[in-house]
């Protein structure tokens, strides 16, 4: 009898199988102490090289030209910080019977915090949409939800909504704003290099979102969040978040056709406003919920695994589909060419 064959396209490609690695490392053998400062510096590291090379490869005029996009912009906001705040607080209802009251104020916590920015922009580019665009909104959402996210939980958790500093604004100007910026500078003397390597320099996304999943999920086993609540509320959280990442998903790409916008835009508009930052997330939720962030950003770092594991494949698919992308709007990032172009004759009208 001849064995079943797996379909041509398995949802689960290699990088998929890559993060589902880095998330079991990172559950047996965590960082912790000295090793996690490593892993927290080499994060932030990778991130900063990546903004470095993405402002080197990108020109001039198409950062103004994403910066000029003010309705995909403020498209991305009213998801971020309008359209899943609602769902949040309609996700009320499902207490107590599926979630716990610490476990609902998490998940409205990771439906205030922005979007995030490396994977947003890795994504788009790996899907061939908008990147110059995708730059701007993550670093606008990001800015944006300095003050907008503890507001926020301050108005609809009941906080005080005063718990941020210009420590955050800070961080987010020298990690995301200044390397891009140092990078514009330095193009006429680095735009040549990176374009001949630009396949190579792929792999910097999918190596600085490697380091920032074990650097984040070691912090969670370190904490011991994973202790202080029950397996079946743990399946039933996880089910709510899938429920909650497919209709986000579902209405950026749908909503944003409805909006007139092109197919570059809405793969942009797609990633950068159906995703939340664990990065941004963790230290507010420090600050607004004390003793009990732990156990707060536990539906966030679920929900930052799914995103990516899930974004990984839908991009992929993306990039393999036969439609044409709009002209004009191709991404020309250090990613644009990681995925390898499909050779079957269905890839073949790109």
């Amino acid at each position: 009898m001849r064995r079943p064959r797996l379909p041509a396209r398995f949802p689960l490609d290699p990088y998929v199988l890559a993060l589902l690695a880095t998330v079991g490392l990172a559950a047996l053998l965590p960082a912790r102490g000295p090793a996690a400062t490593v892993a927290d510096g080499a994060s932030t590291a990778a991130v900063a090289l990546l903004f470095f090379l993405y402002g080197a490869r990108l020109s001039t005029r198409e950062a103004l030209d994403g910066l000029r996009h003010w309705r995909l912009h403020l498209t991305v906001l009213a998801c971020t910080f309008v359209l899943f705040p609602a769902l949040g607080l309609a996700a009320r209802a499902l207490v107590p019977t599926l979630l716990t009251q610490p476990l609902y104020n998490g998940l409205l916590f990771l439906c205030l915090v922005p979007s995030t920015v490396q994977s947003s922009i890795a994504f788009t580019s790996i899907a061939r949409g908008n990147v110059p665009a995708a730059i701007c909104a993550g670093s606008f959402s990001s800015l944006a939800g300095i003050a907008l996210t503890p507001l926020l939980a301050g108005a609809l958790l009941g906080g005080d909504g005063g718990g941020f500093s210009a420590g955050s604004l800070l961080k987010i100007v020298v990690q995301l704003l200044l390397p891009f910026l140092l990078g514009q500078l330095l193009r006429p003397w680095t735009g040549g290099f990176l374009t001949r390597r630009k396949k190579v320099l792929g792999y910097v996304d999918r190596g600085s979102i490697l380091l920032v999943v074990y650097a984040s999920f070691s912090a969670g086993v370190a904490a011991g969040v994973w202790h202080r609540v029950s397996l079946p509320r743990l399946g039933a959280l996880m089910a709510v978040e899938a429920v909650l990442l497919a209709l986000m998903l579902l209405v950026t790409w749908y909503g944003s056709a409805r909006l007139g916008f092109g197919r570059a835009d809405r793969i942009a508009i797609q990633f950068a406003g159906s995703k939340k930052s664990l990065a941004a997330g963790l230290p507010m939720a420090s600050v607004l919920f004390g003793a009990q962030a732990s156990l707060a950003v536990l539906p966030l770092m679920l929900f930052h695994q799914m995103q990516l594991m899930v974004c990984a494949v839908l991009a992929r698919r993306r990039a393999a589909d036969p439609d044409t992308p709009d002209s004009g709007q191709l991404p020309d990032g250090p990613v644009a060419e990681v995925s390898p172009r499909p050779q079957h004759p269905a890839a073949q009208g790109r």
